[in-house]
């Protein structure tokens, strides 16, 4: 990968759900050496320090959603982070919980939609994120942000989404919790939807390939959404959702590697990490190093052999 300046942008939201501790997941990172790991491939790292909300209304202690006037706030500034970023160099969002999606998604698509080019959006996650506030049963926010930043009504009061990213430049990869609501929305759009199971019976290269295909074809900006709990909780315990049967940590540095080699990353999420729930940063440690795949570390320079 070409070197770059990489723009850590901490986005400590522990809004998204009633499980508290997302909010220490920038810190953990940062404590877990990212800097220095893009760093030594060669990126210049400049730590744009936390983001805070937007002012907002007080949230109601009994409104269905939770704390929805927070999660509010916070998309509208770390749209404006995202936003502004996208002119700078390659920005990661160091999370906190996935409802900060919303806002770094929306922002990235505000700046690809100013240059003319559409935005992708590669969704590594155990779950779609595809309720809206009114269809959740927990009121938890953090699995909203994909219904948001792809237009579905039903988020009033959030930003407006001027530039929605369309279903079919959508693709959701190590789904395997997924409610029945949930199942019935995404049965009537175009977004890729890949489960566990679909990776079991033909691998993981296969879907993202195809994906990655689209977006060169496109000329295409993709901004990836990373979460704790697409991998497997025996490796990454340090999530309050974890669902057993999720991707291993070798499926997981495939996927980064082929990202980091296809040349068309252009923004990331490291989501839900929760350090209270980790194990002597072993979670923290391996999103590090699977941030650092996608940019660049690789354990050989894979050349083409002759055999002339």
């Amino acid at each position: 990968m070409t070197p770059t300046t990489c723009l850590l942008i901490g986005a400590p939201v522990d809004s998204g759900k009633r499980r508290r501790g997302c909010l220490m997941g920038p810190d953990a990172y940062r404590t877990a050496g990212l800097a220095e790991s893009l760093s030594d491939l060669g990126h210049a790292v400049v730590d744009l320090g936390n983001c805070a909300p937007a002012p907002h209304d007080q949230d109601h202690p009994n409104s269905p959603a939770y704390a929805l006037n927070e999660t509010i706030g916070w998309t509208a500034a770390l749209s404006d982070a995202a936003e502004t970023a996208m002119t700078r160099g390659f920005p990661l969002f160091l999370g906190g919980d996935h409802s900060l999606s919303a806002g770094s998604v929306r922002g990235v698509a505000n700046h690809a939609a100013r240059e003319g080019r559409p935005l992708f959006v590669l969704w590594l996650d155990a779950h779609t994120d595809f309720h809206t506030p009114k269809s959740s049963a927990s009121g938890n926010l953090h699995g909203t942000p994909v219904a948001y930043f792809a237009g579905r009504d039903g988020f009033d009061g959030f930003p407006t989404v001027e530039n929605p990213v369309p279903e079919e430049n959508i693709c959701m990869i190590g789904l395997r919790s997924v409610d029945a609501a949930e199942h019935e929305a995404l049965a009537a759009t175009r977004i890729h939807c890949h489960d566990m199971r679909e990776i079991d019976e033909h691998g993981i290269a296969k879907p993202l390939n195809a994906f990655l295909a689209k977006v060169a074809a496109a000329n295409g900006l993709l901004h990836v959404s990373l979460d704790v709990d697409f991998l497997n909780p025996s490796v990454a315990p340090a999530v309050g959702t974890t669902v057993p049967g999720g991707a291993t940590v070798r499926e997981a540095h495939l996927v980064m590697e082929l990202l980091h080699d296809s040349g068309l990353l252009t923004s990331m999420d490291l989501v839900e990490l929760n350090p209270f729930l980790d194990e002597r940063g072993r979670t923290a440690k391996l999103m590090v190093d699977l941030a650092a795949s996608a940019l660049g570390r690789r354990v050989f320079d894979r050349t083409t052999r002759s055999f002339s």
